[in-house]
C-alpha cells in the first residue's frame, strides 16, 4: 500500500451498522516480537493487514525467518534463526522493533539491531527493557545507534518496573520463558495485550503464572515449541468506531470484541451524555443528541487508553461546555490539537492537559496527520465537519487501521482514499496566461 495518498471526507453523515474488528496491532507485535524464541513453526491466525505488521516480518526474514501466508493464517518459521546487520531504514518506522532483542538473544547468545522509531508521540526510554535484560544476565552497549547485545545464559531475575509499561512486560516476560530459572516482574502491566502475549507463549508451553495482575512470575524452559495461535480482536480500532458513532449522532456497534476491554471508554461515553449496551462480545454506543464536556485522565490498563485520548479530545471538541483531557503517559501526543483547531475546535495546551472549549460546529480543512491516533482523530472530526476534510499523511493511520475507509463507508460514512498526485493534479491552482 502506497505511503503517498490522503484520505477525503464529506462530513455531515450518521454512522450507523455494525463492523467486525480484526486482529489487534498491538498483540500481533507483541506475539511476533516473541516467535523467534520458538525452534520451528508458528502459525498465527487473525494476523492484522497493517504496516507496521508487515514491516516486522520484513525484519523478521531478515534474521532468517521464513515467512508464509494463506488463507486466514501467516506462518513463520524460525527454525533457521541467524545473526544479521539490518539496516536502520527497516526499523526506524516501528517501536516494536526493539522488542526483538531479547528473543533473538535468548536464541542465538549474540545479537546487534538498529535503535527503534514509531510516532513521535514523547519520551519512550527503552531503560525499563535494559535493565530488565541486564538482571538476566545480558550484557548490551549502545554504539552508532545500535544496540549490541550479548550473554552466555540468560538467567531468572527479580524484576521491578518503575512504571507498568506495557512493553517491557511483554519484552522481558517473554525473554524470561527461556532463561535458567525463575523470573518476577513486580509493577507488571496489566494490558489485554499482555495477556494475549501470554497466551501465546502458554501455547508454545512456557509456564507463567500471575498474568492480569501486578505480579508476574516465569519459570524457564528450555525450549518453545511450534504452535498454533490466533490473534484477538483490536480494542483500539474498536474505540474508535464507536467514537465514530459518537461524534455523529450515530448508533455504531463493534462486535467480536470483549465488552471489558471498552469499559473505560464507554464509561466516560456515557458521562457525556451517550447510551451504550453490552452483549456477550458486542458493544453498542448511540447518541442523537450533542454531548456534555468531560473530564478525561489517561492511565495504564484498566484505566482510560493512551490511545484514545485523541479521537475521545475530537469527540470533545463538538461537546456542550468544557472538557479536559490529561495525558499522564506520553507527554507529546499533542499533534492533533492545532490541526483541530484548523477545523474550528477551541482547543488550548496547559501543562500535560488539553483544555477544550465546544463548538457546535467544524468545518472541513485540509489536515495532517502527526502520528497514528492524531490521524485517527481527525478522521473522525472529519466525518462530523461541516464539508470536505483532506487528512494528509495517511501512512501514519495505516500503520495501526486495517481497512479504516471501507469499515467506515459501510457505516454510511463518505471518504475515499485517493493518490496525492491525484489529489494535488485536482487542487492545483490554474496558471496564470
Amino acid at each position: 500500500m502506497s505511503e503517498l495518498n490522503v484520505l477525503r471526507i464529506q462530513g455531515g453523515q450518521r454512522l450507523e451498522g455494525s463492523v467486525e474488528i480484526p486482529g489487534s496491532k498491538n498483540a500481533a507485535l507483541a506475539i511476533l516480537s516473541a516467535v523467534p524464541l520458538v525452534s520451528g513453526v508458528t502459525r498465527l491466525r487473525n494476523l492484522p493487514d497493517v504496516r507496521d505488521v508487515r514491516i516486522k516480518l520484513q525484519l523478521m526474514e531478515q534474521y532468517g525467518m521464513t515467512v508464509t501466508h494463506g488463507e486466514g493464517w501467516t506462518e513463520i518459521d524460525a527454525t533457521h534463526l541467524k545473526a544479521a546487520e539490518v539496516g536502520e531504514g527497516l526499523v526506524r518506522p516501528i517501536r516494536t522493533s526493539f522488542y526483538l532483542l531479547g528473543a533473538l538473544l535468548a536464541r542465538l547468545g549474540k545479537v546487534s539491531l538498529p535503535a527503534p522509531g514509531g510516532c513521535k508521540i514523547g519520551a519512550r526510554p527503552v531503560d525499563f527493557h535494559i535493565k530488565g535484560l541486564e538482571l538476566m544476565g545480558a550484557k548490551i552497549e549502545l554504539e552508532s545507534g545500535h544496540y549490541h547485545a550479548e550473554c552466555e545464559q540468560l538467567k531468572g531475575a527479580e524484576i521491578y518496573l518503575d512504571f507498568p509499561s506495557a512493553g517491557a512486560t511483554q519484552h522481558l516476560m517473554a525473554t524470561a520463558t527461556l532463561t535458567h530459572g525463575l523470573t518476577v516482574i513486580q509493577n507488571a502491566a496489566m494490558e489485554p495485550e499482555v495477556l494475549a502475549l501470554a497466551d501465546f507463549l502458554k501455547g508454545a508451553g512456557a509456564k507463567i503464572d500471575g498474568v492480569g495482575t501486578s505480579t508476574i512470575t516465569i519459570t524457564g524452559v528450555e525450549a518453545l515449541q511450534p504452535s498454533e495461535s490466533r490473534v484477538p480482536e483490536d480494542r483500539l480500532q474498536a474505540s474508535t468506531y464507536l467514537l465514530a458513532g459518537a461524534i455523529t449522532q450515530g448508533n455504531v456497534t463493534v462486535i467480536g470484541v470483549m465488552p471489558e476491554h471498552q469499559m473505560a471508554l464507554v464509561n466516560k461515553l456515557r458521562e457525556a451524555g451517550a447510551e451504550a449496551e453490552e452483549g456477550h462480545d458486542w458493544v453498542r454506543v448511540s447518541c442523537n443528541r450533542r454531548l456534555k464536556g468531560i473530564r478525561v485522565k489517561t492511565m495504564p490498563y484498566p484505566g482510560f487508553p493512551t490511545d484514545i485520548q485523541q479521537p475521545m479530545a475530537a469527540v470533545l471538541a463538538l461537546a456542550e461546555g468544557s472538557s479536559v483531557v490529561e495525558e499522564t503517559i506520553y507527554e507529546s501526543r499533542v499533534g492533533h490539537v492545532s490541526e483541530l483547531n484548523r477545523m474550528g475546535a477551541n482547543m488550548r495546551l496547559e501543562g500535560r492537559s488539553t483544555l477544550i472549549e465546544g463548538v457546535e460546529q467544524m468545518s472541513g480543512a485540509i489536515v495532517e496527520a502527526s502520528d497514528l491516533r492524531a490521524g485517527a482523530a481527525l478522521v473522525l472530526a472529519g466525518l462530523a465537519a461541516k464539508g470536505e476534510t483532506v487528512v494528509r499523511n495517511v501512512h501514519f493511520i495505516d500503520r495501526g487501521y486495517e481497512n479504516l475507509e471501507n469499515h467506515l463507508s459501510k457505516l454510511g460514512g463518505s471518504i475515499e482514499r485517493i493518490p496525492l498526485e491525484e489529489w494535488e493534479e485536482a487542487y492545483r491552482p490554474a496558471s496564470p496566461r
